[in-house]
């Protein structure tokens, strides 16, 4: 009765939204399983792709999982977490992003009918946690390491690498000549870690077989005054001169106030400001460059007065461009024209103008250092070459960590079904409820395998029963088995070069994503500050409309 009697307690401000409990854990996880549902389809080599359209009327095809996941826009908070996975996984590895929210996805659908049953989600976690860490270690006990081959091997089997992940792209069909061309790529630039040294320039027409690798540098041609046309397009072992400064004819426009007392004292001041200019140019011809290129502009004047003198000179060069063509020839990026020695001038063997479709190419090709290359892409339809640079941004990722770490595995869900397997086997050895948890986890793992028959229109559950059987062997020659997208059996995915980088990542991601969620059971949300925020928004717009010119700025 006491109890009864007292005052209700009230902690947070009126309107604040609390969902608590079982019931907004199992929420957050029908949220998680239905993005995951989103992608599950781009899966693989027969994965369909997505059409997104964006309220600025911006289409995407695509059906690379972190550009969908971008693309989609969520707002579930606990489903945002996958979106940051499948970003992770982005930056970290490139390729195997629809894999973690699938994996993750998986985990979460195994375990909700725990949670519905009353266990414990820190159980669970624990569980989880304890299978991701022999999953991982099972994976580096089977990873085969490509160290010690020549040159030669190491192409062969770093193109196996990017055309297994090209091969669930949209150029899927060419495969094989763009991994060629990605692996000679990321061979060019050595061990630098940067990937703005590969670039890679869009140009509208064409097929995708006329696109090629420059090894060196290659970049639109930029824009051009008269006089353009007169200069030299083609050079042998050529000086570069690369500048961040203006070589305009440019008139005092400061507020500088110049008293005269005679009319004739204002030519001096205009041929002051034609002779600074022409020391400038003059500098530039006395280096020895014949390239001269800018991050700013280059005049008219500049232009002709470097056409006399068959120097090439190109304006307003894209920053990133710029840094590409240092990285290449060896030359340094000069900001005054004054002292030009020959250390800060780069070379390069062959520079030209080329005409690639509707559009003329500056090309540098056998630089130096070589620590460059760029990837001239050709194809049908602007969305189609957009998603071409997608995939081979993700093959460049693959061929790159593959050389950093070493070790690959096989594909087509071999590896998934041979941790699954190990799983199963070792919970068999676990008294209590962590057995139920543990087998879960190995059921999780079974969905690469199956969603890639799935996608492919093949009997998944026929398909899963032969790998199955095939992995159980007790001489472990089954290990490699995966499923053959082309026949709809099983196959050594090893033998058939369906190879991957160890897929360390995506576990370790995808079982941290489904242990936080697992972990959160309480959700807050302050309406106030929502309203508050859209106040703002408002107040800020309305000011922004209503400052006139003699107002403050706040």
């Amino acid at each position: 009765m006491a109890s009864m009697m007292q005052p209700q307690i009230i902690l947070l401000k009126e309107g604040t939204d609390t969902s608590q409990g079982k019931a907004q854990l199992i929420s957050n996880i029908n949220a998680c399983m239905a993005v995951a549902d989103v992608v599950r389809t781009t899966l693989g080599p027969r994965g369909m792709d997505k059409l997104i359209h964006d309220d600025k009327g911006n289409t995407t095809i695509s059906n690379d999982g972190a550009t969908i996941m971008k693309l989609l826009d969520v707002v579930h908070p606990a489903a945002k977490i996958l979106v940051d996975i499948a970003k992770s996984q982005d930056s970290e590895v490139g390729d195997g992003t629809t894999t973690v929210v699938l994996l993750a996805g998986e985990l979460l659908r195994e375990a909700k009918p725990f949670i519905e049953d009353g266990v414990h989600p820190q159980n669970l976690i624990r569980s989880y946690r304890t299978a991701s860490n022999m999953a991982i270690e099972k994976v580096k006990e089977l990873a085969v390491s490509i160290e010690g081959k020549s040159l030669d091997e190491k192409r062969r089997l770093l193109a196996k690498c990017a055309a297994t992940t090209l091969s669930s792209k949209l150029i899927g069909g060419e495969k094989d000549f763009f991994a060629t061309m990605v692996v000679d790529a990321v061979i060019a630039i050595g061990t630098d870690d940067r990937l703005n040294m590969i670039g890679i320039k869009k140009v509208p027409g064409g097929t995708m077989r006329d696109s090629f690798l420059v090894n060196g540098v290659a970049f639109k041609k930029t824009f051009s005054y008269a006089g353009f046309e007169q200069q030299p397009k083609k050079f042998i072992n050529p000086k570069i001169l690369l500048l961040n400064i203006e070589l305009e004819l440019k008139s005092e426009k400061e507020n500088a106030e110049i008293r005269l007392s005679d009319p004739l004292q204002y030519q001096s001041i205009v041929d002051a400001e034609w002779n600074i200019i022409y020391d400038k140019l003059d500098k530039c011809v006395k280096s020895g460059a014949k390239i001269v290129l800018s991050r700013l502009a280059i005049g008219d004047l500049a232009t002709q007065y470097f056409a006399d003198r068959d120097i090439f000179c190109a304006g307003r060069v894209a920053e990133d461009d710029l840094h590409r063509v240092a990285a290449a020839t060896g030359a340094t990026v000069q900001t005054s024209v004054n002292n030009v020695i020959d250390e800060v001038l780069g070379s390069c063997e062959i520079f030209e103008e080329k005409q690639v479709g509707n559009e003329r190419f500056n090309i540098f090709s056998g630089c130096p250092s070589g620590q460059t290359a760029t990837i001239v892409l050709r194809g049908g339809a602007d969305q189609f070459i957009e998603e071409a640079e997608r995939s081979l941004h993700d093959a460049i990722m693959i061929v790159r960590r593959a050389m950093k770490n070493s070790t690959v595995v096989a594909g087509g869900g071999a590896i998934d079904m041979e941790i699954s397997r190990y799983l199963w086997q070792h919970a068999r050895n676990i008294a209590g409820k962590s057995q139920l948890f543990i087998n879960s986890f190995a059921k999780a793992l079974e969905v690469i395998p199956r969603q890639l028959c799935d996608n492919a229109g093949f009997d998944a559950t026929d398909v899963l029963n032969k790998l199955r059987q095939k992995h159980a062997l007790p001489s472990g020659e089954g290990a490699l088995y995966g499923v053959d997208i082309n026949t709809g059996g099983i196959c050594d995915s090893f033998a058939n070069f369906v190879w991957e980088p160890a897929l360390i990542n995506a576990i370790n991601a995808a079982t941290e994503a489904a242990c936080l969620i697992l972990s959160v059971d309480e959700t807050v949300k302050n309406p106030k500050s929502e309203s508050a925020q859209g106040e703002a928004a408002g107040m800020g717009r309305g000011r922004g409309a209503g400052r006139g010119r003699g107002m403050r700025r706040r």
